[in-house]
């Protein structure tokens, strides 16, 4: 079931190219929702601060990233993709990313996640992949209640 890394190496030049796509998204004072997300296997942390639409889904993001190469790289595929997705989405994508790296499910229907086969063999960086995810979810968890 595992869409594996099959040998790959796991610093593609692929997955390193990401990382310079953060430069697009810059934590601002202007992105007022605000969540964290640290990982407990390699201590990477993820800063993600956004805006929302009238529907509570994303607007504008931007992060602030302390993590290796793979999750840098999930924090720029995220990103990528992350406008217009609302909390019930965000919840149903990582539930999706968790079963992946168990190894339970096919890789999810995320555009762009395929740079992470690699990493699937070392469940040490699991974690990081799952900061922007957790990170968004946190944030959006900042919204007031809808009436």
């Amino acid at each position: 079931m595992n869409a594996g890394g099959g040998g790959r190496a796991l610093y593609s030049p692929a997955l390193l190219g990401l990382a310079v796509e953060l430069a697009d998204y810059p934590l601002t004072d202007e992105l007022a929702l605000r969540g964290e997300a640290r990982s407990r296997s390699c201590g990477s942390t993820l800063a993600l601060g956004c805006t929302t639409d009238e529907q509570g889904a994303i607007a504008e993001l931007g992060m602030r990233v302390s993590a290796c190469a793979v999750g840098q790289a999930s924090a720029a595929i995220f990103a990528r993709e992350a406008h217009g997705r609302d909390t019930a989405s965000l919840t149903r994508s990582l539930a999706g990313l968790d079963h992946w790296l168990e190894g339970t499910a096919e890789r999810p229907d995320w555009p762009g996640l395929e740079a992470l086969d690699p990493a699937l063999p070392h469940a040490g960086r699991h974690d990081a992949i799952r900061l922007p995810w957790r990170a968004a979810l946190a944030a959006l968890s900042n919204l007031p209640p809808t009436r």
